[in-house]
């Protein structure tokens, strides 16, 4: 009697204690299916900031970048070949899916006269400097009161 009461309680914590981990594996492989935000370099010359970033196997059409409300948003999508849906993979660790990022703009920029290169799974995008923000600093002298 003992061993079948053992055993409900182990058929039920099994059942119990496995489900929600069960969902939890089916949802980070689910989410293991996007890529990821790319790697980006964000760097400043005297006349423009530049943002580089790796976006291996997108096609240039599948990129927008949007300027609004002060801020930079680059979006891809990576799609999935359907020609190879036909093959029988044991391990597939490509990823496809979408991505975002966003950037906050420093009021230097000249938001009109921003340019996107994309070359070779990199995509460049040159924020050039406002006129007044490109004149150089200027010195002021301290003086003794």
């Amino acid at each position: 009697m003992r061993n079948e009461i053992d055993q409900i309680f182990d058929d039920f914590g099994n059942g119990f204690w496995n489900r929600p981990f069960r969902s939890l594996a089916r949802l980070e492989r689910d989410f293991s299916k996007s890529i990821s935000a790319p790697a980006v370099d964000v760097a400043e010359s005297d006349k423009a900031y530049e943002i580089t970033a790796e976006l291996p196997g997108l096609d240039e059409k599948n990129i927008d970048i949007k300027v609004a409300n002060g801020g930079l948003t680059i979006k891809g999508e990576k799609r999935e070949e359907t020609e190879e849906k036909k093959k029988d993979y044991y391990v597939s660790e490509r990823r496809y899916g979408t991505f975002e990022r966003y950037f906050t703009l420093p009021e230097s920029v000249n938001a009109d006269k921003i340019e996107a290169t994309f070359k070779n799974g990199v995509l460049k995008v040159v924020l050039p400097k406002t006129e007044e923000a490109q004149k150089p600093a200027k010195t002021i002298n301290v003086k003794a009161a």
